[in-house]
This record gives structure tokens, sequence and C-alpha cells, in this order.
């Protein structure tokens, strides 16, 4: 009787396994079916997704999603782009209305536990720094004992601001503003020395500035806030393909493969640069996808410094320096697990 009740149970495992194997490849099936992605995506963020004088979305984030549809479908244009707000977004992923969300969200423990989705790692490590007027010649963070600093009103930044200058001894002069706009109008108008908020949201904000070579952004973060695509939870086979396009780009950037070179990097004898090229693995068997997808995703999008050369780095508008979203390599901490 022992016997037949754990081969029941054994088959009725299988059955759940079956069924549930059928049910996480839902999105990935949907998105070969339909023939393009459903990407969820943040307009008006300048650098990371908003549309040019063409229609055409750019930017860090936008072109994220141009990867997983080169991935996917051997077509990096193979996307619709679904403007959301932030109070949209989670819902719009949640209901099916996206395939992938890729919003410029921090990654938190609330979010990733309690809203039913996974993020599957990070395109841009964020966090709350400053931004000062140069006649205040400040190089760093310490050198701001008693500025007048603007912030948002009920933002983390109250929080982080507190507990900085609380733990460095220092005092400061909250001067509150009831948006980023506002915020941005009382520093040109000297109501503050310093305006703080996180780092890619006060390099949009120099720009916006009358002059922007009054101001500078200081080398200091003061908090963490990774950012990186999200998918539903339960369905694991898709939770893998979006997390390992990003590793690959991170990876091909790691061994020197660019949207240039990819040609000839596929006749490498290195046996890493074969494993990602698909040469010398079954990556894209185990994904679901093409063994040489990633051959698809550098060629038509580029690696991961490609992407935040084009769109935030120096020789942008926003003119963002690599820092923390450099190689752990070269002094950042972007890192990823290899292909193997």
């Amino acid at each position: 009787m022992k016997t037949l009740w754990l081969a029941a149970a054994t088959l009725a495992a299988l059955g759940i396994l079956a069924i549930g194997s059928q049910a996480q490849a839902a999105t990935l099936d949907e998105v070969l079916n339909a023939g393009e992605l459903q990407c969820g995506v943040r307009d008006g963020l300048p650098g990371f997704s908003q549309t040019d004088e063409r229609g055409r979305w750019t930017g860090l984030n936008a072109d994220t999603c141009r990867a997983f549809a080169a991935a996917l479908l051997g077509d990096a244009d193979a996307v619709n782009f679904v403007p959301l707000t932030e109070g949209e977004s989670f819902t719009a992923l949640q209901t099916g209305d996206i395939d992938v969300l890729v919003g410029n969200t921090p990654w938190t423990a609330t979010r990733d536990a309690a809203l039913d989705v996974h993020f599957t790692g990070t395109n841009f490590h964020d966090g709350q720094g400053f931004m000062v007027n140069t006649a205040l010649d400040a190089a760093r963070a310490e050198q701001l004992d008693g500025a007048a600093i603007c912030m948002q009103a009920g933002s983390l930044a109250e929080m982080n601001i507190a507990r900085y200058f609380r733990d460095n001894g220092m005092d400061y002069e909250a001067v509150m503003s009831a948006s980023a706009a506002a915020g941005v109008e009382g520093f040109e108008n000297g109501r503050c020395d310093v305006l703080t908020a996180p780092r890619s949201q006060l390099a949009v904000m120099r720009t916006q500035l009358n002059n922007p070579d009054t101001a500078e952004i200081l080398p200091d973060t003061i908090s963490n806030a990774p950012m990186g695509p999200v998918v539903r939870e339960g369905d694991d086979e898709w939770f893998n393909i979006i997390k390992w396009v990003l590793f690959g780009q991170i990876n091909a950037e790691a061994h020197g493969i660019h949207s240039e070179n990819i040609d000839e990097m596929r006749n490498s004898d290195n046996p890493s640069i074969q494993r990602l090229v698909g040469n010398d693995a079954r990556m894209g068997e185990i994904l679901g996808l093409s063994n040489d997808f990633m051959i698809d995703v550098i060629s038509q999008v580029g690696h991961y410094g490609e992407m935040f050369d084009r769109h935030v780095g120096p020789t942008t508008s926003l003119g963002l320096q690599r820092g923390m979203n450099a190689l752990w390599t070269e002094g950042g901490i972007l890192y990823a697990p290899p292909f193997r």
C-alpha cells in the first residue's frame, strides 16, 4: 500500500511539474507567437526612455528592451514600447499587459517579495547624490556642513540626508520643494546651494538649468538604488531568459566583444568567448533560444558599455561617468555570472 501511495504521489508530482512547466513557458510562447515584445518603460526620462523627434524610443532602458527582442526574435526593433507611470508599472506587469518592465524602478525587498515579481538583475546602479553650485567650491559631500539643501518633500531624500549628516556630525538647512521641477527652480534661484536626488535624476536636472556650467554633481553617493528589468513570478523560463541576456551583455563587455568586432570574435579560440557566441555551449538550447542568440544582441544593440556610453555617458548631455556602473575589474560594481 505504501509503495502504491508513493507511486501515486510521484505521478501527481510529475503532473504538477508538467502543468507548472507549461505555465512557465507561457510568456515565451506568447512573445514568439506575437512576433513582438511588450516592454514597459517610463516616458520622458532623458538618457533612459524617451521618444526623439521622429517618435523613436531612445535610452539605456529602451536599448535594454531591444536587446531582449534581438535575443528572442532576432530583431531588435520587434518591440512595442508601453509608456507607464510609476504607479502603473507593476500593475501592468502583474496583469500581463507587458512582458517585461524596464523602468528605473529601484530594487527593494518589499517590491521583490510582496508584488509577485522578480527583479532579474541590475542595468543601472543609482543612488542619492548632490548637485552643487560651483560657487560653493565643494568637491566632496563632507564639505557640505551648514549648506542649504533643496529636496523633494515626502521623498526618501529627507531620510537619507538626515542619516548622512547625523552620521558625519554635520548640520544642514532643509529647503523643501513640492516637486522635482520646483527643486530645480529653487536651486537656480539661489534658495539653496545644493540639490539632492538620485544621481541619474540630477544629471537630467542639470541639463534643465539655464546655465548647466554653474553646477556640478559631486562623486559621492549616499544610498543604493539598483534598477533593472522586472518580470512576473511563476515564469522561471522567462525569468532566466531576461536575466541571461542582461548578463550576456555585461560578460561581452568584460571579454571585449562589441558590435564592431562580433564577427571576428566568432573565430576566437578563447573558451569563454566561444561559449558566449554560441560555438561551444548549449546555453541557448537550455534557455529555449538559438545557441547564437548573443550574436544578434551584440551585433544589433551592443554590449552594456556601448549602451551606457551611447545614452548617458560622458559624451552625452547627461555626462555621467561610469562610476559604480563600471565593470568590477575597472573599479565599479557591475558584475555578471559567467557563461558556462
